[in-house]
């Protein structure tokens, strides 16, 4: 069980890690019949919401767990309540699904509060001497999948096997532990995707019944899209139906997966939502794209996406990674990428975006396969960063740019958004993560500076909102700017973390970004 005595007292050998998970819920019965299907209720109250997970236990009783969010849970005064007061305050939240009939509870011998935060347990070992643990006690599963009892009899078989077929106790021990491990994990990874949807379920009780359906039934990631169509073809050609309808498709669009809905970003209309990744090809001359990339983009576009993106092109030789990257700051540049987006708009239905960026600290590298971030052997150019750190102790130590610098490098995201223009590309995106320049203000372990452009997330977020808006009044109103941002550092709260990540995207939105392209990671070589 979750509450092991045996684990307890061999703690120093099984090493459980457990992981208190941040919603309240208590365990109840009914006799009210569930014996349809696994049943989730979200009733709104004026503490906010609550939700029951409920499912038929035997032929006369249902089990009926509630749970709510550990700030509605305090409002209500659960902590407060008596069992009983406790049962009665549920019975009336969900009396119109109980018909009358009574919830139970089966904690009676527990004073006070039954209510708990559910543990996620792993055991780091599952046996010592002649005792092994299984079920809740070695590893627990949410019951919002509804596996736990499963996952115990499983086990159960299989240790029993084990114990008939090995010639000791320790060779049982070490096979059950094998061969149940790697199941048991993926159904622990499953039953926490479904554990944080319901501690985030408030996100979501505002979608349309139908996408908050679909939402509820694939919160595990286990049941994806098709296998929806294997259990209920009709509910979901509904589904897809309504999503396609509400992209602005129609005709026999209708019936086809969300991926093939059409996509309208100002007045950029994309076909399908399907998108080519930026892929560096370190193939450029003098930052000139060459027939590599005519033909590696070329090709992607005519593969049937929506969109395709460029590599990060840079604005500037001394912004460029590496020798081999791409520019837009030399006329005959443009002329290569107007060749490229010529021919995706004449023999393909893609758009194509060109992304722009600056290394910063991470510039004067080889390329790719020479060694990732390694200087180059001679013909290093000088680097710019916010502040004067290097990205490593290999890499050299940046310039910390003063306010010539900053002038001189918005000019440079301007020119270039210019000349993507001209060329005809259908959308731009700045690249503001992977700790190259903007992505370098954006994150505090490598901002150091103790002017308006450091210290709070507002201040490292001035700059790249500068070059923003300096680029959106030279771009045409009519196309889209996305900005590409690392969303977590990897290190903690000493860096950027997906909290700080939301702040950002509320800024962009705020600033008139259209799209936030999120990626993590690669600010720092201290990442875990």
């Amino acid at each position: 069980g979750l509450n092991s005595k045996s684990r307890a007292t061999f703690a120093d050998v099984f090493k459980p890690d457990i992981d208190t998970r941040k919603c309240k819920f208590v365990w109840l019965g009914t006799t009210q019949k569930f014996d349809d299907a696994f049943t989730f209720i979200f009733e709104k109250t004026e503490h906010g919401w609550v939700w029951a997970h409920a499912y038929q236990f035997d032929s006369e009783t249902a089990t009926f767990i509630v749970e709510c969010s550990e700030q509605t849970w305090n409002a209500f005064g659960f902590g407060q309540m008596t069992q009983q007061e406790s049962i009665a305050a549920c019975e009336r939240i969900f009396a119109k699904h109980l018909g009358g009939h009574p919830l139970m509870t089966n904690a009676n011998h527990i004073r006070g509060s039954a209510w708990i935060n559910f543990p996620r347990v792993l055991c780091e070992r599952w046996s010592y001497k002649n005792l092994a643990l299984m079920g809740d006690a070695a590893a627990s599963a949410h019951f919002s999948i509804g596996s736990g009892t499963k996952l115990a009899l499983e086990s159960a078989v299989a240790l029993a096997d084990y114990v008939e077929t090995e010639p000791n106790l320790e060779a049982a021990f070490r096979k059950y532990e094998d061969a149940r491990r790697t199941e048991v994990l993926k159904l622990q990874s499953a039953a926490r995707n479904s554990l944080e949807w319901f501690e985030e379920v408030e996100r979501y009780l505002g979608f349309d019944p139908v996408q908050f359906n679909y939402s509820l039934l694939t919160r595990s990631q286990r049941i994806s899209h098709e296998n929806l169509r294997l259990r209920d073809a009709e509910w979901l050609a509904g589904a897809e139906e309504w999503f396609q309808r509400k992209a602005g498709a129609g005709g026999n669009m209708l019936r086809r997966a969300p991926m093939f809905a059409p996509f309208k970003l100002r007045d950029m209309a994309l076909a399908n939502r399907i998108v080519v990744s930026p892929m560096a090809q370190y193939k450029a001359v003098d930052g000139c794209p060459t027939d590599w990339h005519f033909a590696h983009y070329a090709e992607r576009a005519k593969g049937g996406a929506g969109l395709l993106y460029i590599e990060m092109t840079c604005v500037s030789p001394e912004g460029r990674i590496t020798p081999g990257c791409p520019g837009f700051y030399k006329p005959e540049h443009e002329v290569a990428w107007k060749r490229l987006v010529d021919f995706v708009h004449a023999e393909t239905e893609a758009k194509i975006c060109a992304q722009i960026g600056h290394s910063g600290a991470k510039g004067s590298t080889r390329v790719g396969w020479e060694g990732t971030d390694v200087p180059l052997p001679s013909g290093n150019w000088p680097v710019m960063a916010p502040s004067a750190v290097a990205w490593s102790p290999q890499n050299q130590v940046p310039k910390a740019m003063d306010r010539a610098d900053m002038d001189m490098v918005r000019d440079q995201f301007v020119a270039s958004a210019q000349m993507a223009g001209r060329c005809g590309f259908d959308m731009l995106e700045i690249h503001a993560a992977h700790g190259y320049l903007l992505s370098a203000f954006i994150t505090p372990l490598t901002n150091r500076r103790t002017d308006e452009y450091g210290g709070s997330l507002e201040n490292r977020m001035r700059y790249p909102l500068e070059i923003f808006h300096a680029v959106r009044a030279v771009w045409p109103a009519e196309k889209p700017i996305s900005m590409r941002i690392s969303a977590n550092d990897w290190v903690g709260i000493e860096g950027v973390t997906p909290a700080d990540a939301v702040e950002i995207a509320k800024l962009l939105r705020e600033a008139g970004v259209d799209l936030c392209d999120v990626s993590a990671g690669q600010t720092s070589i201290a990442a875990k």
